[in-house]
Formats: C-alpha cells, structure tokens, sequence
C-alpha cells in the first residue's frame, strides 16, 4: 500500500523541467537523510493513494501534464503500478523522486523522471553543480536515460546559495 499526505498536495512548476507538475508527497519513507525537508514522511500517515484518488487529485488539478510522486513509501511494485495507471488512463509524464542512491532497472522503466540521490547537505540541492542527486529523463523507445541535473543549476547566482 501506498499512503500520501493530501494536504501537502501542490501544483509546481519547478520540480520537473518543462512540465506543469502534480507532485504529491508520499509517506513512509524508507531514507534517512540529514537534514530532511519532510522528516514527518518518515512516518506511516496520510491516506492509501489510489486510483480513485488519482482520479480526483486530477479533477481539482487542471492542466498538469506531469504526476510526481515525492517519494516511493515501502510498496515499490504499487508504485510501479499506480505510474502505469497515471500514464495509461491521463496521458501525462509520471515522475519519481527517490531518495536512494541507486533504483531498480523497472523503476527506469516505468516513469519518464527518476531523481536519485539521498540528500546531503555539504553537497548543497539539486540547483547547485556539487549536489549528488541526479535527474534523469527517460526516453523509452529506444531506452536511454539523460541526466539532466544541470538544468535546475542557477546561472549567474552564487552556487553556495540554495
């Protein structure tokens, strides 16, 4: 099972590049990063995402073309599934930022964006040039995966700010 956290919710335009996303924050995370921005996800809250709820983050949610799941919880195959349902019932981009160092082949396979990379703080965010977290767009016929961290890295703007 799959939980998030509705009222944390939000349309933003800043997590995928190019894309008026949906992101929604899922709870019992499985990372421990120093520094967390969300430590309340590290705890089993909020409500079961499904599909019926997906079906109304949509309907309050008007003109997003990306589904950002913050987070994967402890239930990698629903995750994979709730993608594939995104992808195939509204015809947008799904997106996955995990905490982890590294993911599953099928987690490349089953979104559009994969952000990886637990966060640490002497490396700075992801708009920074030293973060260790990497996005990555997919590209699924033929398979490849473009890293395209530098696209969230200010220009002009001093890098030791976040």
């Amino acid at each position: 099972m799959i939980k998030y956290v509705p009222e944390m919710t939000s349309v933003v335009i800043e997590e995928i590049p190019d894309m008026v996303t949906l992101a929604v924050e899922i709870s019992n995370c499985k990372g421990n990063c120093i520094g967390c921005h969300s430590p309340f996800l590290k705890n089993d809250i909020g409500e079961e995402l499904t599909e019926e709820a997906i079906d109304r983050l949509f309907e309050e949610n008007f003109g997003v073309n990306c589904f950002l799941f913050l987070g994967e919880g402890r239930d990698l195959a629903r995750i994979i599934e709730l993608a594939g349902y995104v992808k195939r019932s509204k015809g947008v981009a799904v997106a996955l930022y995990s905490g982890r160092t590294e993911v599953e082949d099928e987690v490349f396979r089953a979104f559009d964006y994969v952000k990886v990379g637990p966060y640490i703080a002497e490396a700075g965010p992801l708009n920074v040039p030293t973060t260790n977290q990497r996005l990555y767009k997919i590209s699924h016929n033929p398979f490849s995966a473009e890293d395209i961290t530098s696209r969230f890295w200010r220009k002009g703007i001093d890098p030791n700010r976040s």
